[in-house]
């Protein structure tokens, strides 16, 4: 598909691709979508996912002192009781 300047595109009904300007190997595009959609450069798309899954990634590290902290009140490790049942009652 070619498009000059002033030319746009449709994808599905409500978003337009404007052709801006063409200046040597660069196009300046414009793009008319509703306010609630995201749109990025793919570079700066890559580096949000790529900092999402950063932020869902656990170490064991991190692991082991979320274990702790709600393994017991007070974030102290729970400590077993003479009877070997880790102070549970019975």
């Amino acid at each position: 598909m070619t498009r000059k300047t002033g030319e746009g595109i449709k994808v599905g009904d409500n978003i337009r691709i404007v052709v801006l300007e063409v200046k040597g190997s660069q196009v300046r595009l414009g793009i008319e979508a509703p306010h609630d959609l995201s749109i990025h450069r793919d570079e700066v798309w890559e580096k949000i996912m790529e900092e999402n899954k950063k932020a869902t990634t656990v170490t064991p590290d991190q692991m082991e002192i979320l274990v702790r902290k709600f393994s017991s009140p007070g974030g102290q490790p729970q400590k077993k009781n003479e009877s070997g049942n880790g102070g549970m009652k019975k």
